[in-house]
């Protein structure tokens, strides 16, 4: 069996990075100046998948990003152990988009949709590992702690 994945700075980072790439996708996507006409979007079934949809995925990545960014306090030493653990969860029932909504969109927005939805489950299963082997990642200041620690011993 094998480990499971500890949460450190380099990969909260690379995360963060990534989000903030999607973010910026899924905020030209769902620019609403002239999208719906352009894509053929005039009658109300595609405006609101347009809208609703749009909403969820948005709401899912902040969501994300504000976990990606308690992270990044933590290991900078900006927020405690106890604050992470408390503050910093991933809501599970954010949901899951509606298929007779998405089949009204573009098949672009479809696939941003989906990549969304399939970031914010790897989140979700790295709070959910972190959090199952009741294991905290250690701050900076702890990491070189013990290992000045073991330096003086050793």
């Amino acid at each position: 069996m094998s480990q499971p994945l500890t949460l450190n700075p380099r990969i909260v980072e690379a995360l963060y990075c990534e989000a903030l790439v999607l973010s910026d996708e899924v905020r030209h996507a769902f620019t609403l100046s002239g999208r719906l006409e352009r894509f053929g979007m005039n009658e109300d079934p595609a405006r609101v998948a347009f809208s609703s949809e749009g909403l969820r995925t948005t709401t899912q990545l902040m969501h994300g990003i504000a976990w990606l960014l308690n992270h990044r306090a933590f290991f900078m030493g900006e927020i405690t152990r106890e604050h992470l653990q408390r503050h910093g969860r991933l809501a599970p029932e954010l949901g899951h988009a509606d298929p007779r909504q998405v089949a009204h969109l573009p098949a672009d927005i479809a696939e941003l949709i989906a990549q969304t939805h399939r970031f914010y489950e790897r989140l979700l299963r790295l709070d959910a590992g972190w959090r199952l082997t009741g294991a905290t990642p250690m701050t900076v200041i702890e990491r070189l702690r013990e290992r000045i620690e073991q330096r003086l011993v050793g």
